[in-house]
């Protein structure tokens, strides 16, 4: 076969997979779990703030990104009201409640890579579940550390280069590289969540082909969607209040469809990898 041949095969059994599968309805699953677990989460996430070298405008700054310009009103107005009304035991028992809760899109995650590699979830409930929370603790660590180095970095590199005058164009060169290292963060994710959600043994090569396209593929994705909503599309004169919130579901829908698409894209090669070395 060809290189061309061979292309064709794998986007015809991609294409095939997609309507099998129902990609499109599994990321509409997606979405509505990861709505449900977005607040929870970063609930989690604002609480252990005091205990860093980080602010809330950090975790802003860093969702801005990728985020469209109404989401990021959303989520920003409704955590600072919500985390307004806690009080300091947050980070005791009430933890445990939320990591539970925020744990929901994971667990989707999870019964979505498994339809990917036709398999069944025969693990026992308690078992799949604890590992949703395992990993949605990972997760939050990666987010954390993907938080730390840029402000680290960017302090460290204003130091330096204030030393020589050059704090503007360091700022400047900063703002690119930033973007490698959210690349790079992303890629961790993707790679871990490959890896480790699907009820079968994936080897690391197999988890990273899928990492590099939903890495690509949901910076694009993520990018070009804002650019839509800021400058094209005004959902909040069709939908009214509700407009950050649809802007939202989308977002996170078509960031579903590009996490289930790694999955079977990985799928798929790793079948091809089986049959070459049969």
């Amino acid at each position: 076969m060809t290189k061309k041949q061979n292309l064709f095969s794998f986007l015809k059994t991609l294409y095939f997979r997609v309507i099998n599968h129902d990609i499109f309805g599994l990321a509409a699953q997606l979405s509505y779990f990861f709505l449900l677990s977005l607040f929870p989460l970063l609930i989690t996430l604002f609480s252990i703030i005091p205990y860093l070298p980080v602010t809330e405008e950090d975790i802003i700054y860093f969702i801005q990104d990728f985020a469209p310009g109404n989401a990021i009103q959303f989520i920003q107005t409704n955590v600072t009201d919500i985390m307004s009304r806690q009080n300091g035991t947050i980070l005791s028992l009430g933890i445990i409640g939320t990591l539970w809760s925020a744990s929901n899109g994971m667990n989707a995650i999870v019964r979505a890579m498994n339809r990917a590699y036709n398999v069944k979830e025969n693990r026992p409930f308690l078992i799949v579940r604890g590992l949703s929370v395992i990993l949605t603790i990972a997760m939050i660590f990666i987010f954390l550390i993907a938080l730390l180095l840029p402000v680290f970095g960017k302090h460290i590199g204003i130091y330096l280069f204030s030393k020589f005058g050059f704090t503007e164009q360091f700022l400047q060169i900063w703002n690119t590289l930033r973007w490698g290292v959210s690349s790079i963060i992303l890629f961790i994710v993707f790679s871990f969540l490959y890896l480790f959600t699907p009820n079968k043994k994936i080897k690391c090569i197999s988890a990273f082909r899928g990492a590099i396209f939903s890495t690509i593929g949901w910076m694009a994705v993520s990018i070009g969607f804002s650019f839509y909503v800021n400058h094209f599309a005004n959902y909040t004169s069709t939908y009214g209040g509700l407009g950050a919130i649809i802007v939202l579901m989308i977002w996170f829908y078509l960031s579903g469809v590009i996490l289930i698409m790694g999955g079977e894209i990985n799928a798929i090669l790793g079948e091809d990898d089986d049959r070459k070395h049969c």
